[in-house]
């Protein structure tokens, strides 16, 4: 059902990053427990009205890299997964390592770079490995640029998504990750320049952010253990124990709705809890639906007290208790 000008993506992909997870009940700092989050990220795609096609972890699966962390995050992530009609597309980040992550997650273990390519119904969603054994900055061998030049060289019927752990953007409001950053930018960009690539999905940071880089959209999605803040006061830095969030992305076709281009439309969907202050039922689809556009615009758009009575009657019964809502 098509309310405005733009009909419906034609993909939806769900972006978490940072989970860091453990084999045990350890903490993170002694302070954070990662696996609450991670349920109410999960949470979260389970009660998504549009299903996502995809969805991308991009980094720091585990954080020490241990092989039961990887068997448990398998056992939280596939059957939700499944019960979507999702892919899962793995992404290596700083704190994975990678014999143990090829290992549990692809049945064959390596220490070679994990760059991995995907199709999603005409959608390239390439797995770009930035890590540096033994290290928490990233980097991008020659090799990986000649590969990555070789898979972008023929574009794919919908564009691709590059998806990788560290971002390739500057960091303003968070100097303590500079030091941990994406090396080699300068060699990466003219690799994606002119490409059919449509944004760039990256983690790492703890926090939310976007920018372009080579003219591409960079989308930094939060964590969903901790995150940093980042723009702090008379510290350095700081880590907080709130504030997650997941994303999603939205793919629409070349010349939706009838403006040149092909949007991306990226979404930070935070996954703790708060209180419903007001809203409509899904029930007020039905009602809406039979409507002509005029008639929409005229209940939702005017103002006026009248108009407020009218959208007044939509909402839930008065006393009628709400859920809290998630994000």
């Amino acid at each position: 059902m098509q309310f405005g000008q733009y009909p419906a993506p034609r993909h939806t992909i769900a972006h978490l990053s940072d989970p860091h997870l453990y084999a045990g009940d350890r903490r993170i700092f002694g302070k954070v427990d990662p696996n609450p989050g991670f349920e109410r990220a999960l949470d979260r795609l389970r009660g998504m009205t549009v299903p996502p096609q995809a969805i991308v972890f991009t980094g720091d699966l585990a954080d020490l890299g241990e092989r039961d962390a990887y068997v448990r995050l398998r056992k939280q992530v596939e059957p939700v997964a499944a019960d979507l009609g999702a892919e899962i597309i793995w992404v290596m980040g700083n704190h994975d390592e990678r014999e143990v992550y090829s290992e549990v997650l692809f049945g064959s273990p390596s220490d070679d770079p994990q760059d991995r390519v995907y199709d999603i119904d005409g959608l390239r969603i390439i797995s770009l490995d930035t890590t540096v054994p033994g290290w928490h900055h990233g980097d991008i061998s020659e090799a990986q640029l000649e590969w990555l030049s070789d898979v972008l060289a023929e574009p794919a019927p919908h564009g691709t998504l590059l998806t990788m752990h560290h971002p390739p953007i500057p960091l303003p409001l968070n100097e303590a990750s500079v030091i941990i950053e994406l090396d080699g930018q300068d060699r990466l960009a003219p690799v994606l320049a002119g490409t059919d690539v449509r944004a760039v999905l990256a983690g790492h940071l703890h926090y939310s952010t976007s920018t372009t880089f080579a003219g591409i959209p960079v989308s930094v999605a939060s964590a969903s253990c901790y995150t940093a803040a980042p723009a702090t006061l008379g510290r350095y830095s700081a880590s907080v124990d709130g504030h997650q969030a997941i994303s999603l992305v939205h793919l629409y076709d070349e010349g939706v709705g009838g403006v040149p281009g092909a949007p991306v439309v990226h979404t930070t969907v935070p996954i703790g809890e708060a209180p419903e202050v007001a809203g409509f039922p899904s029930s007020v689809l039905e009602k809406l639906g039979p409507m002509t556009p005029a008639e929409r615009r005229d209940l939702f758009s005017r103002k006026g007290k009248a108009a407020r009575a009218l959208r007044r009657q939509l909402r839930d019964r008065p006393g009628r208790p709400r859920s809290p809502t998630r994000g």
